[in-house]
């Protein structure tokens, strides 16, 4: 037995050193290709019993192997670790772009997928497949074939480096405070977190850290303006040639590089930029076609952006004195204005969402609309003491998927939140693979022996991941690569985790996530409607600022031109100066820390996120009108769109559902953006 892989299914965090991982997954890459080969040999008539089937096995092994290594590498990083998981990178690369380029493989899978008797899922499946030994490189003549996998390598390697400049960076930096006036304004979670940081590396005072629980209190409340630059200066320039540690970490020839060889790659395919490789396997049809839906609802926004800012301009002229507002002044007279304007705060908010509330509540809510059951499980091996372990089981009590949950920011992980698979659904004859996922997060851990406070904002992202999560868990599926998450069309895997955020707002919902600290009362419907009149403050602001990065993103691929460069910045103003309403300072290098399009998955598909949200929220439209705990609903949704992960096409399984294809209005709406016209149907 491979030693990165146990037994039971679940990956021997405990006992995975970083000596192992090479051997171990060199093995394992061997008897992939030795699998292969004999396949390949032994028989001249192929199957899904006798070839689709058992590449598969082997395609989920090499999976099973690999996840906890690359989870861990990004939530406990170490040198030795990431020494580890660096010197296998290559190798997978080297394995995946030659399964990709085998003409013999892919002429057999042509074979099956022309043959009878296949399901659903199992043509759909063979359809993506013939399309990924397309996006390869397999029809490509030799030199081309060898170009394509050098640059597939160069570019995992250079992915990873971003996402290790990035977290060195946010690591590097630090500000201890001996003072605590220095610190007025903050509230006083804020500050026993940044003395409990302080205390854990064995420093006297209030430790100020780029991790996002010091990072948005302090952005949010200090009252000291200089300190807020410097912080803002900080975490603005992580990664860059520009701050405190300018050129330690630099991203930019990284970044350079990655459009370089995106470009030639998708060249390489034939494709005549990045931006239309990105969606041979996307819901969107051109990228004419995406740059029109983020210009229009740029256009709708911003007008009401621009009073916003205004607004926020005279206020802060009025009430403060403040002449112009600078880049690290913005969250916090915004945060005044909201608590003069609705008389509430996140900060209000925080006592009423104990994490040992929200979990439990969180569960409550999907039993109610999925007939689903959620128990935690003690005693299961992690790579950390704050993770947790829960079984999903269904009204028959069959398990159904099983996940890991890690809520709190540490040192040496990544930021941000995700959901990930540890084990994808898997089953046949002689396989009865259930999924396991890890939802990971970066809220503030608990502090003086008391639960973790969640912000409202933090909930919503916690009802995000887990939205994600419930996708690649309660598919019924049976085929790894079209089962939960995988298959489904990145402009439409968003569709979800933002519809679970839909929740989070509804009073039914808040009282079971809800539970007053001390007292355990959900939140009072007073404190609620203020609440909720506030959910759309600023929410232009907030929309144009997600759609200057969805352009930004698309146009860099979209318009790489070789002899000019990736021209990243010149682009970046070019889409602030149609679009935003906020200018940072020049020094400002957000692009250096954009890991979704950098080292994630999101490049030339950051737009997925509104694309997605366009069908989330007209999804989430049929419980308004029919009840949000609505059990018919609920199992609709469930069957049409989770269970099916990517066994069928977005288009096809939202239409399933809601009756009709998708309409721009609900998405306004929830918004509350003026000026909503005709409705634009979402084509796709």
């Amino acid at each position: 037995m491979n030693p990165l892989i146990n037994m039971q299914g679940l990956p021997p965090f405990s006992a995975i050193t970083p000596e192992m991982v090479e051997p171990a997954m060199d093995q394992l890459l061997q008897e992939n290709r030795q699998t292969i080969q004999q396949l390949l040999g032994s028989q001249r008539t192929f199957t899904w019993e006798n070839l689709v089937e058992p590449l598969e096995q082997a395609e989920d092994r090499l999976s099973r192997a690999w996840s906890p290594v690359s989870h861990m590498n990004a939530v406990v990083n170490n040198d030795e670790l990431r020494a580890a998981y660096n010197a296998v990178l290559p190798k997978l690369s080297e394995y995946s772009t030659e399964v990709g380029q085998n003409s013999q493989l892919c002429d057999a899978y042509k074979q099956v997928a022309a043959g009878p008797g296949l399901d659903q899922a199992q043509q759909k499946m063979l359809h993506n497949a013939l399309l990924d030994f397309h996006l390869s490189g397999v029809d490509l003549e030799e030199a081309k074939k060898q170009r394509f996998k050098e640059i597939s390598q160069e570019l995992s390697q250079l992915t990873t480096k971003f996402e290790e400049n990035l977290l060195d960076a946010t690591n590097a930096w630090s500000k201890l405070i001996t003072d605590e006036s220095a610190l007025q304004g903050l509230p006083a979670s804020a500050l026993a977190l940044a003395r409990q940081t302080a205390a854990q590396r064995d420093q006297e005072g209030w430790l100020l850290t780029l991790e996002y629980p010091s990072y948005l209190p302090l952005m949010t409340y200090a009252d000291d303006p200089q300190l807020r630059r410097e912080v803002y200066e900080a975490f603005a320039t992580r990664a860059s040639d520009q701050g405190p540690d300018a050129g330690q970490w630099d991203n930019t020839s990284v970044m350079a590089r990655i459009l370089e060889l995106r470009h030639e790659q998708a060249g390489l395919l034939g494709f005549t930029n990045y931006a239309d490789r990105s969606l041979a396997k996307k819901m969107a049809r051109s990228s004419d076609e995406v740059i029109a839906f983020l210009t229009d609802l740029a256009e709708r926004s911003r007008p009401q952006a621009e009073r916003e800012l205004n607004e926020l301009k005279e206020f802060a002229l009025a009430s403060y004195g403040i002449e112009e507002l600078e880049a690290w002044d913005i969250g916090y007279y915004a945060e005044k204005l909201r608590q003069q304007r609705h008389n509430i705060s996140q900060e209000e908010l925080k006592p009423y969402f104990p994490e040992t509330r929200v979990i439990p509540g969180m569960f409550a809510v999907v039993e109610r609309l999925y007939g689903i059951r959620i128990e935690a499980v003690e005693g299961v091996d992690s790579w950390h003491p704050d993770v947790r372990f829960f079984e999903i089981r269904d009204r028959d009590h069959h398990l159904r998927g099983q996940f890991y949950l890690d809520l709190y920011a540490r040192p040496k992980k990544r930021g941000g939140a995700w959901m990930d698979e540890c084990a994808t659904r898997f089953f046949t004859k002689t396989m009865d693979q259930i999924p396991v996922a890890y939802l990971t997060c970066n809220f503030s851990p608990p502090v003086d022996g008391k639960p973790s406070l969640l912000t409202h904002d933090e909930v919503l992202t916690l009802f995000h991941e887990f939205g994600h999560g419930l996708h690649h868990l309660l598919t019924t599926v049976d085929y790894p690569a079209v089962a939960g998450i995988n298959g489904v069309a990145w402009d439409a895997v968003e569709l979800p985790s933002q519809f679970m955020e839909n929740w989070c707002w509804e009073k039914q919902a808040l009282d079971l996530i809800s539970g007053h600290i001390d007292s355990g009362d959900p939140i009072p419907d007073e404190l609620y409607q203020r609440m909720y009149n506030a959910r759309n403050f600023q929410s232009a602001m907030q929309m144009l600022r997600q759609l200057e990065f969805a352009l930004f993103d698309f146009r860099i691929h979209r318009e790489y031109e070789p002899q000019r460069g990736g021209r990243i910045y010149e682009i970046l103003e070019e889409v602030r100066q149609q679009v935003a309403v906020i200018t940072p300072p020049p020094w400002n290098r957000f692009a250096h820390g954009f890991s979704h399009i950098f080292a994630g998955g999101y490049a030339a598909g950051y737009y997925s996120y509104k694309w997605a949200e366009v069908l989330s929220a007209d999804a989430f439209s049929l419980f308004e009108e029919q009840g949000i705990f609505n059990a018919d609903t609920g199992q609709a949704f469930l069957q049409e769109v989770l269970q099916q992960g990517g066994s069928r096409d977005a288009m096809e399984l939202f239409v399933a559902f809601r009756g009709r294809e998708p309409e721009i209005e609900p998405l306004l709406r929830h918004c509350g953006i003026a000026g909503q016209a005709s409705a634009q149907d979402v084509q796709g």
